[in-house]
């Protein structure tokens, strides 16, 4: 039985998930993960990002999750992860890592457009069509892998992929059956993506003993994988 479920953020797959798999079976936890539409396995050639829709996305993903499966969404994962959790029966629970938790009537770009700084001008490229953007490789390290291992950025920064538009584009009304999903927050304190004071903002009103930090980058599974497996499991054990 897989006990959680990873699901990755914006140009990412799920490669990015390659050292907290093992970290989290020595704790005892089982994980898989998921390629989101248009991201690794699930692209070819013939991919139109411009036909990807958020809900198609929330589809797919729920219908990987099994029904005890904790499902963890990292960065631009919480946007889909938490339309998967109105679909089908109620899940186990969810897990934010450093991620955006939808605001009623904003879509997850309205939302990176109201944060309190834009760290991402001038480091994305959009495609020629207007469908997709990528990071800039020339900031995508600094951004992305700061803290991390030398031989993260030469792993990471070659398998950043484009990042349709149009679901994050998409505003996302939530249901019932998500506000009554237990639900926990990882907020990284070093992140250049999500400023931790907007991350902070999106959980205000979270109950205290379901927010928790890490002094991580936008990507602990690569800077500090064994301390984000340990955290994971200990949210695990509380919901």
């Amino acid at each position: 039985m897989t006990d959680v479920l990873l699901v990755h953020g914006s140009c990412h797959g799920a490669w990015c998930w390659r050292d907290l798999v093992p970290a989290l079976a020595a704790q005892g936890v089982s994980a898989e993960t998921v390629d989101l539409l248009g991201h690794g396995a699930t692209q070819t050639a013939q991919t139109d990002l411009s036909q990807i829709t958020l809900q198609d996305t929330a589809a797919a993903l729920r219908a990987a999750v099994g029904e005890k499966t904790i499902v963890l969404g990292h960065s631009w994962g919480g946007y889909p992860i938490s339309a998967a959790a109105d679909l089908g029966v109620p899940m186990r629970g969810l897990i934010y890592l450093c991620a955006y938790v939808p605001k009623p009537g904003k879509s997850m770009i309205d939302m990176r457009k109201d944060g309190p700084r834009q760290t991402l001008t001038g480091k994305t490229v959009k495609s020629a069509d207007g469908a997709s953007y990528r990071f800039d490789t020339e900031h995508a390290a600094d951004l992305l892998f700061h803290d991390c291992p030398a031989e993260v950025a030469d792993y990471g920064v070659p398998r950043l992929c484009a990042q349709a538009i149009r679901p994050q584009d998409t505003v996302l009304e939530l249901g019932t059956q998500w506000a009554n999903t237990p639900k926990a927050y990882i907020q990284c304190t070093q992140d250049r993506v999500i400023p931790l004071e907007y991350q902070a903002q999106m959980v205000a009103d979270w109950p205290e003993n379901s927010v928790h930090a890490l002094h991580s980058s936008h990507s602990p599974f690569f800077s500090q994988p064994a301390r984000l497996a340990e955290k994971i499991a200990q949210i695990m054990e509380d919901m």
